[in-house]
């Protein structure tokens, strides 16, 4: 994915963040840096944690001057509430205005049907 792209998580099924990283709600979606720039303010948090957070966001950087720059934006188009997704630091996009068939047709935009059952292996 190019710098500056956007994933879009469509699954107006899904209606929960995390039921096992609770901690998410603390925390939020952070790139790596961010965690490890800080890392007095968050090493008590469980490592599990915040390998989820950081897998979901990607590659980052973070300063204290500039903030929290990531390369990608991640938005969800589920059936979480806006406040919910807003408070762990994900874009929100809602089910209603989801329109696959403009993503579709949009030559620099790759949709994936059932991307979560499926995992590449880069080469």
């Amino acid at each position: 994915m190019a710098d500056g792209g956007e994933v879009i998580l469509y699954a107006p099924h899904v209606k929960e963040i995390s039921f096992v990283h609770q901690e998410i709600y603390d925390i939020g979606y952070h790139c790596r840096d961010y965690f490890v720039k800080q890392w007095d303010r968050y090493s008590a948090i469980h490592w599990g944690v915040l390998a989820h957070s950081t897998h979901l966001r990607g590659a980052g950087t973070y300063s204290e001057a500039e903030g929290e720059r990531c390369r990608v934006d991640v938005t969800l188009c589920t059936g979480i509430p806006e406040v919910k997704v807003r408070q762990v630091s994900l874009g929100y996009l809602a089910p209603d205005d989801f329109d696959l068939a403009a993503y579709e047709a949009d030559p620099d935009t790759l949709v994936v049907p059932n991307a979560g059952e499926t995992l590449f292996r880069l080469r």
